[in-house]
């Protein structure tokens, strides 16, 4: 049951996500299209701000699901409903504490947001609804939190299929006939209202029970341990956010809202990919937790090589790719006035593929639960991040910001993650990992500069002949280069075998079709 419920959880959460990844782009381009780039800074810029403000979340979520596990396996519903009453109360604490720091923040919105043609009245309604948005959320998702517990994920995603659908249909309909940013986002809200309230719904309807008004008190020793996680995991969110979401508050500070809304086009290409790619590896954190706790020093080693092969293959490729192909799919979907100069994607791209790369390693730091030994390390990378973006920002603009992402994340890669991840899981010297590391980036880099070199010495004035081209030379360039490096070890003769023998059996098929029908 639990393979079938996990077959299905990943293959609609698949479907859902693709979906929405194109409804998004769509819906995005004609945002652009039709209300300009300043529109879609403002949404991406507050966005970024909401996410801050869910800080204060703290884990909640994650720490009462993981205590949901076995009161579900064994039935016991009194604790399911302890646990849920809880996490209500929890969370309508959460959503008063946002509220009351997004309305702080409202007075300073003028200067986040910077120089703008967009009022200062339509500024602050936009924002109020951004927040309301997130505070009206908090006060009605939780109780989904029993469905992903009970591995019924797939339910929320089929709702979510339809949910975005329909919001994005109404919202483009809005947008072309309108032009309307603020009732496109009062939309929004409603309709993410109806979906919460479905959820619900649902919810209640399959646990009767939560219902009840009988709650016991959660268990002393649920609390503390809900705590504990909740502090190992806070220094995380926090430095996480300052390194992944503060780029477009400074871009819009330094460089204002048009750069954040030309970046939002990039960035929501390069997420896509990022996020689909996440789902694989997110898909297997279960397996690899297994695998810690079962079975030798060596062979968790030997899995740990072949998953970082197919880590630094996927972003190598992806990467290499994107690099050659993302300024013409963003000129195509959002227009030529759109666009990024070159050394801004290729420092885009450098940072797409070092963030991709923390992939595998995180995957077994996740499984293993190291979060309070490295807990103040988040907190370095943020206050390096921060300051060498703001610094970079001053002398190369946008790229800078880029560089400054990549180089906060070299206390990731040369300290954290050999220290506290790579020696403790795998019992070998973390200096492995760093020469490991340094190998691929400078294949990645090599790469990217020898198709520089290719892209400027080919010009297509057919944007779709140049994107086919681009996408067949960057994509032919990558694979051969990484067979030709990698196809003497052992992580690559696993994969290869895979490979050959699947089409094996699909050519074994289509024989013994043939021999049936004749």
């Amino acid at each position: 049951m639990r393979v079938k419920n996990s077959i299905k959880n990943v293959s609609i959460a698949m479907v859902s996500y693709i979906l929405a990844m194109l409804i998004g782009i769509v819906a995005q381009s004609i945002l652009v299209r039709n209300l300009g780039i300043e529109y879609n800074g403002i949404n991406g810029l507050f966005s970024n701000i909401i996410s801050m403000l869910s800080i204060a979340e703290l884990g909640i979520g994650s720490a009462i699901v993981y205590h949901l596990y076995k009161p579900i396996a064994e039935k016991d519903y009194e604790q399911i409903k302890s646990l849920m009453n809880f996490y209500k109360r929890a969370y309508r604490l959460v959503a008063i504490f946002i509220a009351i720091i997004g309305i702080g923040l409202i007075p300073f919105l003028g200067k986040i947001v910077g120089e703008t043609t967009i009022s200062n009245k339509d500024v602050h309604i936009i924002f109020s609804l951004f927040l309301f948005d997130a505070v009206s959320s908090y006060l009605l998702t939780y109780k989904r939190s029993l469905l992903y517990a009970d591995q019924k994920n797939y339910i929320i995603n089929i709702v979510h299929i339809f949910y975005t659908i329909l919001l994005n249909a109404v919202q483009i309909y809005i947008i072309i006939i309108t032009k309307n940013y603020i009732l496109y986002l009062i939309v929004k809200i409603l309709f993410r209202i109806l979906e919460n309230v479905i959820i619900t719904m649902i919810t209640n309807s399959k646990y009767k029970f939560i219902l009840e008004k009988n709650v016991k008190k959660v268990d002393d020793n649920i609390i503390k341990d809900i705590m504990q996680k909740i502090k190992a995991l806070l220094f995380h969110k926090i430095g996480n956010y300052l390194v992944d979401g503060t780029d477009n508050i400074i871009i819009s500070t330094f460089l204002g809202i048009t750069s954040v809304g030309i970046l939002t086009n990039y960035r929501m290409i390069l997420n896509a990919v990022s996020t689909l790619i996440s789902q694989g590896f997110n898909a297997i954190t279960a397996s690899v937790g297994n695998l810690l706790v079962l079975e030798e020093k060596e062979k968790v080693y030997v899995t740990y090589k072949k998953l970082s092969l197919m880590n630094f293959f996927i972003y190598y490729v992806s990467g290499s790719v994107l690099y050659m192909t993302i300024s013409l799919i963003v000129n195509i979907i959002y227009g030529g006035n759109y666009l990024m100069d070159t050394f801004a994607v290729l420092t885009l791209i450098i940072n797409f593929y070092v963030q991709g790369m923390k992939k595998n390693i995180q995957l077994f730091k996740e499984a293993a639960c190291i979060f309070y030994e490295d807990r103040y390390i988040p907190l370095i990378e943020a206050m390096l991040n921060l300051g060498i973006s703001i610094a970079l920002v001053k002398i190369w603009g946008m790229p800078g910001v880029f560089i400054g992402s990549v180089l906060s994340s070299s206390v990731i890669f040369l300290y954290s993650y050999p220290k506290y991840v790579y020696s403790k899981i795998l019992d070998r010297k973390g200096k492995e990992y760093i020469h490991e590391q340094i190998k691929y980036l400078c294949i990645f880099i090599i790469t990217v500069c020898i198709l520089t070199i290719i892209q400027n010495l080919f010009k297509f004035k057919n944007i779709l002949l140049g994107l086919f081209i681009n996408l067949m030379i960057s994509g032919i360039i990558s694979l051969i280069s990484f067979i030709c490096i990698y196809y003497k070890t052992e992580e690559f003769k696993y994969y290869k075998e895979i490979l050959f023998n699947a089409i094996r059996k699909i050519m074994k098929g289509k024989n013994n079709e043939s021999k049936s029908k004749l």
